[in-house]
């Protein structure tokens, strides 16, 4: 791969754990690290990469499905981890005692090794949530998972992607109907809960343009989803566009994630 490339690839999405290897040249970004210390480790080491050669951590929001193994990664291979200040104050134990610790502000574009990062705000239920536009040369990755609805802002920095990581999380009818008590559907159906799969075919519909080539649905739900159910509607919303401006589908989910993507 030339140094102006950029790879990744999804390690695991969903409640139990999320975690997004990056990689540009010699630049390795782990964005999120919702696994144990130990599980990210062996899914990185299934692509080839040594934990101890990640660059950095860069933490999107202070959950613990997304922050678990950061401490364990950070203080084991001596890696900075990248948060806002709101999420390095309510993440607890699971962001204390890192090895070295970055701030960066939304909105506020910084360079880490050979990757620009544009941390920008979502709609999520927690301190300070962040979505994330990665730019490589001329190419623009867009990483947005735990998003519980579609800004103007979200949509304005993810409209020139080239690839992008979006949440599916769940199916409308099958959490309405499922075991979760009324509080808890309430809150992932809220406009700062979860991405339902319409929502996220209709944003994805309202986003293309030709040069979006990937999108890897991730987030999804075990208990109200399934990978056919995600696909199937977010391919659904895209009916009857030229085929040649549909971006590759894919989808990671909470055993197993994406396939690697270059650009």
């Amino acid at each position: 791969m030339s140094e102006s490339g950029l790879r990744f690839c999804v390690l695991g999405g969903g409640s139990k754990g999320n975690a997004t290897y990056v990689e540009a040249g010699g630049t390795r970004l782990l964005i999120d690290a919702g696994f144990s210390g130990r599980e990210i480790e062996g899914r990185l080491a299934a692509l080839g990469v040594d934990a101890a050669d990640l660059t950095a951590i860069l933490i999107s929001h202070e959950h613990g499905d997304h922050t678990r193994g950061a401490g364990v990664l950070s203080r084991r291979h001596r890696l900075p981890v990248l948060a806002n200040r709101a999420t390095l104050a309510a993440a607890g134990p699971n962001l204390a005692n890192l090895a070295a610790v970055q701030e960066f502000a939304a909105g506020t574009t910084f360079v880490c090794g050979n990757i620009q990062v544009h941390p920008f705000a979502i709609p999520h239920d927690c301190a300070e949530p962040v979505g994330f536009l990665l730019k490589v040369g001329g190419r623009l990755l867009g990483h947005c998972t735990d998003l519980g609805s579609v800004s103007r802002l979200v949509h304005h920095r993810l409209s020139g992607c080239h690839a992008l990581v979006l949440e599916a999380n769940h199916d409308l009818a099958m959490l309405l109907e499922g075991p979760y008590p009324p509080a808890l559907k309430q809150r992932v159906r809220s406009r700062h809960g979860h991405l339902a799969n319409h929502e996220a075919g209709a944003f994805l519909a309202r986003l293309l343009h030709r040069e979006l080539k990937q999108v890897v649905l991730s987030h999804l739900s075990e208990t109200n989803n399934t990978p056919a159910l995600a696909e199937q509607t977010v391919a659904a919303a895209l009916n009857g566009r030229p085929a040649g401006s549909l971006p590759r589908l894919t989808i990671a989910c909470q055993q197993k994630g994406s396939a690697m993507v270059c650009l």
